[in-house]
């Protein structure tokens, strides 16, 4: 036995079983002693067990290493608590067991206390050893080390085993802080930690004051540990759960991996191939990971979230509503902080991707002349969830859920407390960026924040973020309202796109007539240009310089019914006639396809006007809703040009061979009465569908608009007051429905093609006139009959017409039945 080792006295054990403070004081003292020669004793064990005769240098050899750990235990006393060999934990818990039991109750307890002081910090003892089934190489640090006791005294057994768990709490958190103290986990897990480390420190120095009532009080037992220490073991225990929790949420994504080695006899299979082992199984996980786009780790707002989330769960325990709430007002300042310079500044610095907005860097400013809207205020700055204030449509890119149905992962992940408030946090830091992007000074529109900094399940959170919203609402309306003269801007769209001053217009037709009768891709659009110019020139049209001249691709009402047939709205709203379009879809291709290839597209019928706006106009006159104006345009243009040709053909009419009478004809003064009263007739068809249009949809939803923009609040508000108005034209113009569209088109089509017969009328009303002044007769007679009988049956499909608006008024739109009633005045011969 070791000199040093005291040594069992039976007599003095049966006189008295206490210790006195000279005799605990050697004993702690010399305990040291003993475990830095453990290694040498287990050597002396090992050599009585071999040859009795050994060589002297062997024997020498055997003392090195008690002379070198002994040294280590000088520089740093912890290192000789680290085994150099691989243990055996069975076999030494075995003889510790054995030693103890020949040992005092006071010195087995003295001994287990000094192990339970070194256990606690997470480092081996010697009575109190790594349970069997752990395994340092294959066991997850996270889920901390597991101790275990061989003592026969039940008293002593049961207070240790109550102490053990928390060594695992202790070795898993500081696992956990460690591992999660690296860069790519981000801001809020860092400042988790760090929160978490500050408790640990606690614990810590709980652990350095029970050492010195230990090493200074010969009282200090066991119970007095439990006494100091059972508070402390609850609080690990919630820490040790949320880590659990955050880990166990990380592992879903790699259940592949973890499913086949839950398996007993794949496991076995795997060894067998020499495909077992933590390294091994690390490298697997790291190639399944980066095969599925490398899983994003619980950071950001998920993290928030299961802090919240068992804040909320445990509310009725005290202890745990205040460590948590510690550790939710830890880990959410830098989410907070993050928050607040999106909302004041509109800058976005999230360099690990945890906060609920999302920048597509991308998408530039310099990319506004292609598209305004969709690629920049709607997708330059996004929630990480992908929902959207304005639609139900969700943006790409959204990361899939850890579980089907279950939260997202990251900061795709909003906080539940920051979930009916996402929308603002969003459009505060877009509004402010866009006066930003103006190049006004950020100061200038800094809000006054309190000087104490709030938590994220703070009430103050929430008003600052109101605060905030209201102010670049404020700001940004103002800028757009009073600085862009966005209502002057939309005057003139209305002056240039809906005709309500159409002196311009006549003269452009009148300028450009020998032009717009070209096929569109011969018609030369820097022609078309400068007349538009010309013919603005002379009116004191304020923004003319914007209007540009450009060609459409198609006609007007084919790319309605294309547009319609395919998605069934115009303008995101729900149009009608998705069946009836997909019905006639296939046998009309053919059809479409051969008068394309006959008749070419005329400028007339392909002329569009755009408008070009700078930001950050271009937000609310964007490309979405300059389509919308050119779809209107293009309809009141087909009108106006209609409207004109058939009024030039009854100036044509009040020629001679049209009001000369012929009575020995008398079938031709019918016919000639039959071609006036048709032209009449689609005269007075068109005019009533352009009053309807103009007097009755664009001014009254123009008013409307107008009384909005006084009233306007928000910007989003503003950009949705806007488009509403121009899909509420549409649709009332009888752009959006397809059974509508394709009937009322018929009779616009026939009109205008009537119109271009006018000289063909004239040329029969000669041939006829000089037939009769001949005698001769008429052979040619049958003929013109049935040729005004073709254009007769077309222009009579508007009394199904009369019956689609009739129905769509008293069933849909009740904004047609003016319509109907202007209709109705059209009388059939």
């Amino acid at each position: 036995m070791d000199p040093y080792t005291p040594r069992a006295r039976p007599g003095a054990r049966k006189k008295n079983l206490t210790l006195s403070a000279k005799e605990y004081t050697k004993i702690t003292g010399t305990i040291a002693s003993v475990r830095r020669n453990r290694h040498f004793s287990d050597d002396i064990d090992e050599d009585f067990d071999g040859p009795v005769h050994a060589p002297r240098g062997s024997r020498r050899s055997s003392q090195e290493p008690s002379f070198i750990a002994e040294t280590s235990f000088v520089r740093a006393p912890l290192n000789s608590r680290v085994g150099t060999t691989s243990f055996s934990p069975k076999n030494k818990g075995k003889s510790k067991e054995d030693s103890l039991d020949h040992l005092p109750l006071d010195i087995q307890e003295a001994l287990i206390l000094e192990d339970l002081l070194f256990v606690l910090m997470g480092i081996e003892g010697v009575h109190i050893t790594y349970h069997p089934d752990y395994s340092p190489e294959d066991d997850d640090p996270l889920q901390g080390i597991r101790f275990a006791v061989c003592l026969t005294d039940p008293s002593i057994r049961d207070l240790v085993e109550r102490l053990l768990p928390l060594a695992t709490y202790y070795t898993a958190i500081s696992a956990f802080v460690e591992s999660r103290s690296h860069l790519e986990f981000g801001l809020v897990n860092h400042a988790l930690c760090a929160a978490i480390r500050d408790m640990l420190k606690e614990y810590q120095t709980l652990l350095s004051q029970l050492e010195h009532a230990f090493n200074t009080s010969p009282q200090f037992t066991l119970q007095k540990l439990w006494f100091y220490v059972h508070p402390t073991v609850h609080t690990l225990s919630l820490i040790y759960q949320l880590i659990l929790e955050l880990a166990t949420v990380e592992d879903d994504d790699g259940s592949s991996i973890s499913s086949a080695s839950s398996d007993p006899e794949q496991a076995a299979r795997d060894e067998a191939l020499g495909l077992g082992g933590a390294k091994l199984k690390a490298v697997l996980s790291e190639i399944t990971k980066s095969s599925t786009s490398a899983a994003i780790p619980v950071k950001g707002g998920e993290v928030l979230t299961v802090i919240y989330e068992r804040m909320q769960g445990m509310s009725g325990d005290p202890t745990a509503r205040k460590v948590y709430g510690t550790l939710m007002s830890a880990a959410g300042a830098p989410y907070v902080e993050m928050l607040q310079e999106w909302a004041t500044t509109g800058r976005l610095h999230d360099p690990y991707e945890e906060l609920c907005v999302k920048e597509s860097k991308f998408i530039s400013k310099g990319i506004l002349e292609v598209d305004y809207t969709d690629e920049y205020w709607e997708r330059r700055y996004t929630l990480r969830d992908g929902s959207t204030l304005s639609s139900k449509r969700q943006h790409a890119g959204v990361p899939p859920p850890r579980t089907p149905g279950g939260r997202l992962p990251g900061g795709a992940c909003i906080p539940p407390m920051l979930e009916g408030w996402k929308h603002k946090v969003l459009l505060s830091g877009k509004y402010l960026n866009v006066i930003r992007e103006c190049g006004i000074q950020a100061q200038s529109i800094q809000l006054q924040r309190d000087e104490a900094q709030f938590s994220v399940d703070d009430e103050k959170l929430y008003k600052f973020v109101e605060d905030a919203y209201t102010h670049a609402n404020r700001t940004l309306l103002h800028l757009l309202l009073q600085d862009q003269q966005l209502v002057s801007r939309l005057r003139s769209l209305k002056r240039y796109f809906f005709l309500s001053q159409a002196s311009f217009l006549t003269h452009l037709l009148d300028l450009a007539h020998t032009e717009l009768k070209k096929p569109a891709k011969s018609a030369s659009i820097v022609k078309l240009q400068s007349l538009l110019d010309l013919s603005l020139s002379s009116e004191d049209a304020s923004f003319r310089e914007d209007v540009k001249v450009t060609m459409a691709s198609t006609g007007l009402y084919e790319w309605l019914l294309k547009v319609i047939s395919v998605s069934g709205t115009i303008g995101g709203e729900e149009g009608e006639g998705n069946h009836d379009a997909a019905a006639h879809e296939e046998p009309k291709k053919d059809r479409d396809k051969d008068r394309d290839e006959k008749k070419a597209l005329l400028a007339i019928d392909a002329l569009a006007l755009d408008y070009t706006v700078k930001f950050p106009l271009s937000l609310v006159i964007s490309r979405k809703t300059i389509l919308r104006y050119q779809l209107l345009f293009r309809f009141l243009l087909h009108l106006k040009h209609v409207e004109q040709s058939l009024a030039s053909m009854w100036i044509e009419q009040k020629t001679t061979p049209w009001r000369r009478s012929v009575p020995n004809h008398p079938e031709f003064e019918q016919w000639r009465l039959r071609v006036t009263l048709l032209r009449t007739r689609m005269l007075s068809f068109i005019q009533q569908i352009l009053a309807f249009v103009t007097f009755e949809v664009l001014e009254p939803n123009w008013r409307s608009l107008e009384v909005k923009l006084t009233k306007v609040t928000t910007v989003d508000q503003l950009l949705r007051d806007h488009v509403d108005f121009l899909d509420t034209c549409l649709k009332e113009c009888m752009l959006t429905s397809a059974k509508l569209l394709r009937a009322y088109s018929r009779l616009i089509v026939t009109c205008s093609t009537f119109a271009l017969y006018s000289s063909s009328f004239t040329k029969s009303a000669n041939q006829a006139l000089a037939a009769a002044e001949a005698g001769d007769g008429d052979q040619a007679m049958t003929k013109r009959w049935e040729f005004l009988k073709k254009f007769e049956s077309n222009f009579n499909h508007w009394f199904f017409h009369l019956d689609c608006v009739q129905y769509y008024a008293s069933s849909e739109n009740v904004t047609l039945l003016p319509l109907v009633v202007r209709l109705s005045g059209i009388k059939t011969p």
